[in-house]
């Protein structure tokens, strides 16, 4: 048998292997629902400080973009210990969110609708963000997030 061959009758054989269909894709038709629900773990654990539970929404290789710089792993939820030690407090939302499922693979963007409050006194805010998230056969889990100011209406 050539050898061209044998490689295609392995790789159909592999990808009809049950080790193959253990690495299914997400359920679709949660998706949405399951991938907000997931943003919105990251903000409460943010909000309290807690690092495992943003750990457990998060790939071991997250980074995001905001405020124009890079953050890489833990250093997110290190700025956020600092800003509230600092005093300031945020509050978030996920609304109109969207998302695209490709398996394994999600992207969302959505409009964070939220507030700052710093000595006392809340600004509204909104932020337009987005998010590339994995799903690791159980969870959807955040691998890049990008957050972007937007002008609040005067």
């Amino acid at each position: 048998m050539p050898l061209k061959t044998v490689a295609v009758l392995a790789f159909a054989l592999m990808a009809s292997s049950p080790a193959a269909r253990a690495a299914t894709c997400a359920p679709a038709a949660s998706a949405t629902a399951d991938i907000a629900a997931v943003m919105t773990a990251m903000y409460a654990a943010a909000k309290v400080d807690d690092l495992d539970g943003f750990h457990a929404v998060t790939t071991p290789d997250f980074y995001a973009f905001d405020g124009g710089r890079r953050f890489d792993g833990d250093a997110l939820m290190q700025l956020m210990k600092a800003t509230h030690a600092a005093g300031t407090r945020l509050d978030w939302s996920v609304t109109e969110p969207k998302v695209e499922v490709a398996c394994t693979l999600a992207s969302i963007t959505y409009v964070n609708v939220g507030s700052v409050t710093m000595n006392g006194a809340t600004q509204p805010m909104t932020w337009l963000e987005s998010a590339v998230l994995r799903y690791d056969g159980a969870r959807w889990r955040i691998h890049f997030f990008s957050s972007t100011r937007a002008p609040q209406p005067k």
